[in-house]
């Protein structure tokens, strides 16, 4: 596979000898590519290359995985190839007009682009492999666990979520379900979007009435909940259906949802027409909202295919050095929504490309639909194919259809891609207005590529959380985001200020210490998005702007921007008070763009760190003093807890008494006992 992709481990360079056993003869009779290195070739270049010529030496001779890595073990690039040897010599070969292995000719951006790659290479990794398939998963499973700069990188990785009914009870219970498979029953997806999900689900209730409670709530009713008699449930858990009754009701939903919507429909119809005729009006009328919820299912699932039962469907556009690739999932002729993607790659590859890398990054760990669907022909569709048949268990197609229905399907997929797509750069201009607004807000030369905002939250003092909220030209990152449990001894309990120190001493001095062992090339990369931030916002007045100014003094950081919003009065939003380093107190006017900007900033963070906060709360709420005792497992805190009632009533019992109970042995009992007598 030509195309650039993921990353590896490191490996010592070789030395001088092995490189002097591989001569620029052997290497051109080996892969009968002429080698174009002159004079004006960079000499980090003629290193890179150097170093691609002793490895390629030992390179496995037939498919695999290879990795090039800087001196510091940076992966730069995972690729897979059918012949490694091969690939790997043609990486000696730097000349834009000419290529190896069939490909077209690059414009030279994609030359450049594998010209730093090689300048920065200092040893390579191999990975053997029987066939080309294992090639493509190992690589697409290499470049999602290393991210490595010179690939295409998915950005989005969220499972998807699935309608199951479940299998392992006599009243299957219907849910919605995300991550691995372990339970046992029936999987329909994916769907696009979890409110695509809840849609269905509520539907599927009204038609099927099967019932959505956990085992344990089945198993402890004694009437009917609130369910049943809004007719969301038919009602097993109390026997107001029997259990065959529900079997057949759970068959009908696996029917509609397998794509035989049409019989079970025509069934519910026939039944509804006999209960007419026989005067039983009440159960027509159920059969009729159950037909009624049905085609609400049908109805809303917008473009419907109407000979393509089955199918994923991928688009991608390209404009202005970016990409979107919109993803469409089909199921039983039903459209079950879309989801977009903009995966990060240079802007000198070819929609081909990028396309190609994605979808074996997307099904590294998701089931394939029988077809696959896509709107530019990629390179190893067979490869692509037989991965998916391996892990589906049945054949998989993959293909860009030329004309009818299908052709129609990608050609929907496509339009949207390429107006999702302008959306996206819209916004993103947009955000970058507002970063250099509030970059000359704050007397910055430049824009900011990453702001850090900062706000406390706790209660009376207690459950202190301090919080970080990132933004950039991509918006809120919320991968960056981050929470600090308050900690330290000399943080008196609601010192707003003292929080701050603590945080951002925290923060910076880990970032110092990431910064120290970091590969100074990796930080160079322009394409990814800094670790390290331009500008400081806090959330309060003068004592949080010198807490923060000084603890970032102390730590020797001068070159970030340091400010802090104080709350205007009477807390009113639009009088905010802004304090920054060497001005006075200033405010923005009250309908300026940026001052809404900043506002959004400090909500955000706002409402990141109340809700960390309560979510704290929660938890030490509902904490047990059982939990703190180790060797006191979650079967023995049941235990001791049914005999007693409440864990107040185990920290009073007689060690006599917690030995008598069923499943404690003596030395947990006497574990227990010295707990709650040390008082701990």
């Amino acid at each position: 596979m030509s195309r650039l992709s993921d990353p590896p481990e490191t490996l010592a360079p070789e030395d001088e000898s092995t490189l002097a056993g591989v001569n620029d003869a052997d290497l051109e009779e080996e892969s009968g590519v002429e080698l174009e290195l002159d004079a004006h070739t960079p000499e980090s270049v003629k290193r890179g290359v150097a170093v691609i010529r002793a490895h390629w030496k030992n390179a496995p001779n037939g498919p695999g995985v290879y990795r090039m890595l800087t001196d510091a073990g940076e992966v730069l690039y995972v690729g897979k190839a059918k012949n490694v040897k091969k690939r790997i010599a043609s990486y000696t070969r730097l000349a834009g007009d000419r290529v190896s292995e069939g490909r077209p000719s690059q414009a030279p951006g994609y030359v450049n682009r594998i010209a730093r790659m090689i300048a920065a290479t200092a040893t390579m990794v191999f990975i053997s492999v029987e066939t080309e398939t294992e090639a493509l998963l190992l690589e697409a499973n290499l470049i999602k666990q290393l991210k490595p700069r010179f690939n295409v990188l998915m950005r989005d990785d969220k499972s998807f979520p699935y309608i199951l009914i479940a299998r392992d009870h006599a009243a299957p219970q219907i849910a919605k379900h995300r991550g691995a498979r372990t339970r046992k029953g029936d999987y329909f997806g994916p769907f696009a979007s979890v409110g695509a999900v809840n849609r269905a689900l509520n539907a599927l209730q009204r038609a099927f009435l099967l019932r959505s409670c956990a085992d344990s709530f089945y198993a402890n009713r004694t009437r009917p909940c609130l369910l049943y008699q809004i007719k969301r449930c038919s009602g097993p858990c109390t026997g107001e259906i029997s259990i065959e009754g529900y079997a057949e009701l759970a068959r009908e939903a696996h029917d509609f949802l397998a794509g035989k919507s049409r019989a079970v429909r025509e069934l519910l119809a026939h039944e509804m027409t006999e209960a007419a005729e026989k005067l039983e009006y009440e159960r027509a009328a159920r059969l009729r909202d159950r037909i009624s919820a049905l085609s609400a299912i049908q109805g809303a699932q917008g473009v419907n295919p109407r000979t393509v039962e089955e199918a994923d469907v991928f688009a991608i556009a390209k404009q202005a050095g970016r990409f979107c690739i919109e993803a469409f999932f089909f199921r039983a002729y039903q459209n079950w929504g879309n989801r977009a993607y903009f995966p990060r790659a240079d802007q000198s590859l070819s929609e081909a490309e990028v396309l190609g890398a994605f979808l074996a990054q997307f099904y590294s760990e998701r089931p394939a639909a029988r077809v696959v669907l896509l709107s530019h022909a990629i390179e190893d569709e067979d490869v692509l194919a037989q991965a998916l048949t391996q892990r589906l268990g049945k054949r998989v197609a993959a293909l860009a259809p030329k004309r009818g229905e299908r052709r129609e399907l990608v050609e929907h997929a496509l339009m949207n891609a390429r107006q999702t797509l302008g959306r996206k750069l819209a916004e993103d201009a947009s955000q970058e207005k507002l970063l250099a607004a509030l970059g000359a807000v704050f007397g910055m030369d430049k824009a900011p590529r990453r702001v850090e905002v900062y706000d406390n939250s706790h209660t009376g003092g207690s459950q202190a959380i301090g919080a970080m909220i990132v933004a950039g030209a991509n918006g809120f990152m919320k991968a960056h985001y981050r929470t600090f449990n308050i900690k330290r001894a000399e943080t008196a309990p609601g010192d707003d200020c003292a929080m701050m120190r603590e945080v951002l001493s925290r923060r910076f001095a880990r970032l110092a210490k990431e910064n120290e062992n970091s590969d100074s090339e990796k930080q160079a990369d322009p394409d990814a998005f800094p670790a390290r931030p331009d500008l400081v916002l806090v959330d309060g007045g003068r004592g949080q702007f010198e807490a923060a100014r000084q603890t970032l003094a102390g730590l020797g950081v001068n070159d970030v921007v340091v400010a802090t919003i104080a709350k205007g009065a009477d807390r009113n939003a639009g009088r905010e008070t802004f304090l920054v380093a060497g001005r006075e107190p200033f405010r923005l006017p009250p309908h300026d763009a940026t001052l809404y900007f900043v506002q959004r900033l400090r909500d955000e963070a706002h409402r990141f760190a109340i809700g960390a906060h309560r979510a704290r709360r929660r938890k030490q709420f509902a904490a047990n003093p059982l939990d703190e005792i180790a060797g006191v497992g979650p079967a023995r805190k049941r235990a001791l807890l049914h005999a007693f009632g409440s864990a107040k009533a185990v920290a009073g019992a007689a060690l006599a008494d917690l030995e008598k109970v069923q499943g404690v042995n003596k030395a947990t009992a006497k574990l227990v006992f010295d707990h709650f007598q040390r008082g701990e």
